[in-house]
């Protein structure tokens, strides 16, 4: 049965409409996105397959173009159409942190790193400069590593800090392997920066371990 065939009430754009974006299961936002199904399968009967055969809407959104198309009715168009709303996603959060302290968004500060750090299959080391009033003046990726490290130079960040006129930076890694929980190695390094940060007066604020599902705060563990 065709989308346009259901209710009006259960149809997942009139359900944006009437309800809000936020009332809708992972596989009815995928729906409206897609727009469109196959003979024989709806949209979100496509949206329901997909996210079955990636393990997850997560795993779907972060597949690359390959693994993506392998899922019928999902081809280059709908891949870009879903990069591009990403996209989307990661410039309005970027907007909202640079005009507001971040401390007041802290969901808005995680779901930016999340997206940010979607695309990387290595470990990546960055950082968020923020100013006086903890606005976000820049994302930094600096450091680019392995699959299971990441060389990281505390003195290559204050020179980044210095150059971006920073007063407090977020520092942020992701954790390829999927699991992000901190290591003793991640609470070393950044002792290691705190350290060579505070020398010029620029406060770290928090670390956070992004990995695909989930994300941790060192502060929120006491770790810093």
């Amino acid at each position: 049965m065709k989308i346009t065939d259901w209710p009006i009430a259960e149809r997942p754009r009139e359900k944006i409409v009437r309800q809000g974006a936020s009332s809708l299961t992972d596989a009815e936002v995928l729906a409206a996105l897609l727009g469109s199904g196959l003979p024989g399968a709806s949209a979100l009967d496509i949206a329901r397959q997909a996210i079955a055969d990636h393990g997850g809407l997560g795993n779907l959104l972060l597949a690359d173009l390959s693994k993506f198309t392998q899922s019928a009715g999902l081809g280059v168009a709908k891949y870009t159409l879903l990069q591009a709303s990403l996209e989307l996603a990661t410039r309005f959060h970027s907007a909202k942190l640079k005009q507001c302290c971040v401390f007041k968004h802290a969901n808005d500060v995680e779901q930016y790193l999340t997206l940010q750090m979607r695309g990387f299959q290595q470990e990546v080391f960055a950082l968020l400069m923020l100013s006086s009033q903890h606005h976000l003046l820049a994302f930094r990726p600096m450091f680019f590593g392995t699959i299971n490290a990441a060389a990281v130079y505390p003195r290559e960040i204050v020179r980044q800090a210095i150059a971006d006129n920073a007063a407090a930076v977020i520092l942020v890694h992701n954790h390829p392997s999927g699991v992000a929980e901190p290591s003793q190695a991640d609470i070393r390094i950044t002792q290691h920066i705190t350290q060579a940060l505070r020398l010029i007066d620029v406060e770290v604020l928090d670390h956070f371990v992004v990995a695909r599902t989930n994300t941790v705060s060192l502060a929120q563990r006491g770790l810093l």
